[in-house]
């Protein structure tokens, strides 16, 4: 039904066009005639237009990154590994960092010190426009922290997707990544152990056991980040030694929050890995055992002592007392008292105090670190006094001491604290004490077989260890790295000693200058009263 509003019917739709219209044929001809307006260019701000495409068109895997981690073997291997996967990617890993586009921090909760270097290199990386990504203990422990706000964070079971990470970081993007590692529901280890790594050291793999631990100390803050114990199967453990040493690699660090309570979760234990592991290791190649706590060494001491007389694993066991009174482990809820922390010692330093048919089982000349924290709450100087006897007693020849620090979120935080001036005043006396004996005396003039792995800092000299994990030093004489080379025992060899031993060199040094010179001068001295 035709509109109302219309007169007549069209018939065909040509009937719109009039008669007084251009005709398809003139508007093709007059095309000719038409000229466009040219737009004047600004060729400076084109140009950079150009070269600057938005942050969702930068390429990634081209750009430099900066990597720093702080903390314990377990964080350096986690470092190791995020460095491999980027480099592999494309990105170039640089040791420049006023010359990176993006900084990777990989950070350390264990004390505040440690927290502070972290917090201080986020400050310098924003004041000078680098794009940040976090990773380690700090972020998964407290990822809402304001200082943490709006950065990248991959959490310590997620570096698999550290690439992922940074390139959305790069593209101006903050992503997130605390998540844990399941199958199944279970709880993993941590990432694939097979995945690309680039090593500080070329020559020493760092391979992490398991992650967490099956304790729950009041004072640490690592198990907020690492959580429950979680083991990495047997199996992958030895395929990932046997990789690293077809990569060239002569040194095996086995590394955790706890090596003793390994395998507890998967129905297994660390004295079945370690005889795994040592069926795969080359002559002249040698495996460390990294820090294990009291209770769980204690059951499997026969057979640890078997292991650690192996002649391709280091005679060294690194278990934390942390404190000689038992009042002090209580607090701390260490689950061991000193008694048990003495019969581990006792037992693997051969002294004799059990049945003799135990005697085949001892480690002679083994040695034991331990740690100590000094103004725990609640020490007092009778505690503090304990701890002293025990170095005293023990003599260890590589000691941490560490001085208290209460860590946000942990029970210790909220005990009644030992004031500042009497925790750095026992830091002080606990070292004055460690630096007061030579425990290697009686090796000097030894000839020991020793494995040298790295440079000393300076350049001048190699470091290597003997059997026992002591350090020497040797002249750079040639190439010994990461063969076995003799050497006689002419200094000492803890880390302390060893700074010593430097300090001496450098002091023989200067007395040879100043008697050559003080040579010169009578010399002198004496040609100009001749002459005269």
């Amino acid at each position: 039904m035709p509109s109302a509003s219309c007169d007549t019917l069209l018939d065909d739709i040509e009937d719109i066009v009039s008669q007084e219209d251009s005709k398809p044929q003139d508007r093709h001809f007059a095309r000719k005639y038409v000229v466009p307006k040219v737009r004047k260019r600004n060729t400076q701000t084109d140009l950079q237009e150009e070269n600057s495409p938005p942050s969702d068109s930068t390429i990634p895997g081209i750009q430099k990154i900066w990597i720093r981690t702080w903390g314990c073997s377990h964080n350096n291997s986690d470092g190791e590994y995020m460095a491999g996967q980027l480099a592999a990617y494309g990105y170039k890993i640089t040791e420049n960092a006023s010359d990176a586009d993006l900084w990777l921090l990989n950070s350390c909760t264990v004390k505040n010190p440690a927290e502070d270097h972290f917090r201080n290199s986020i400050k310098k990386a924003q004041e000078e426009n680098k794009k940040v990504v976090l990773a380690g203990c700090v972020p998964q422990a407290q990822p809402r922290q304001d200082y943490l706000k709006g950065l990248s964070i991959i959490g310590v079971q997620q570096i698999d997707r550290v690439v992922e990470v940074v390139e959305e970081t790069i593209k101006g993007h903050s992503v997130r990544l605390l998540g844990q590692k399941k199958d199944n529901g279970k709880r993993l280890g941590g990432a694939r152990l097979d995945l690309p790594k680039i090593r500080k050291n070329p020559l020493i793999e760092i391979i992490s056991i398991n992650t967490g631990c099956l304790n729950a100390c009041t004072y640490c803050k690592t198990k907020h980040a690492r959580g429950n114990l979680a083991s990495y199967p047997i199996d992958e453990l030895v395929d990932r030694a046997k990789q690293s040493f077809q990569e060239g690699v002569c040194e095996i660090w086995l590394t955790s929050e706890d090596t003793g309570a390994y395998g507890r979760d998967i129905g297994t234990d660390l004295p079945t890995l370690l005889w795994n592991l040592v069926e795969v290791i080359p002559e002249g190649a040698m495996l460390r055992l990294g820090m294990t706590n009291p209770p769980y060494i204690l059951e499997h001491l026969e057979e640890m002592a078997k292991i650690l007389n192996h002649p391709r694993v280091y005679a060294f066991l690194h278990i934390p007392v942390q404190s000689a009174s038992d009042s002090v482990l209580m607090d701390m809820k260490r689950e061991y008292c000193m008694a048990d922390f003495k019969r581990v010692v006792d037992f693997l330093k051969e002294k004799k105090v059990f049945p003799q048919e135990m005697m085949s089982s001892l480690v002679p000349g083994i040695t034991i670190a331990t740690d100590i924290i000094c103004g725990f709450p609640g020490e007092t100087e009778q505690d503090f006094q304990e701890t002293v006897k025990l170095v005293e007693e023990y003599r260890f020849p590589s000691l941490f001491i560490n001085q208290f620090y209460p860590r946000p979120g942990t029970p210790a935080a909220k005990m009644e604290q030992v004031p500042a001036q009497v925790k750095k005043q026992r830091t002080k006396d606990l070292s004055r004490i460690f630096h007061s004996y030579n425990p290697y005396d009686h090796k000097i003039g030894e000839r020991q077989q020793v494995l040298v792995t790295e440079e000393s800092f300076d350049s001048k000299f190699y470091v290597a260890h003997n059997r026992f994990y002591e350090q020497e030093f040797r002249n750079r004489l040639g190439n010994h790295l990461s063969s076995p080379s003799h050497t006689s025992v002419a200094s000492q060899h803890n880390s302390a000693s060893s700074r010593m031993l430097l300090q001496r060199l450098h002091q023989d040094c200067a007395l040879r200058m100043a008697v050559g010179l003080a040579l010169v001068a009578l010399l002198f001295a004496f040609l100009v009263k001749v002459y005269n």
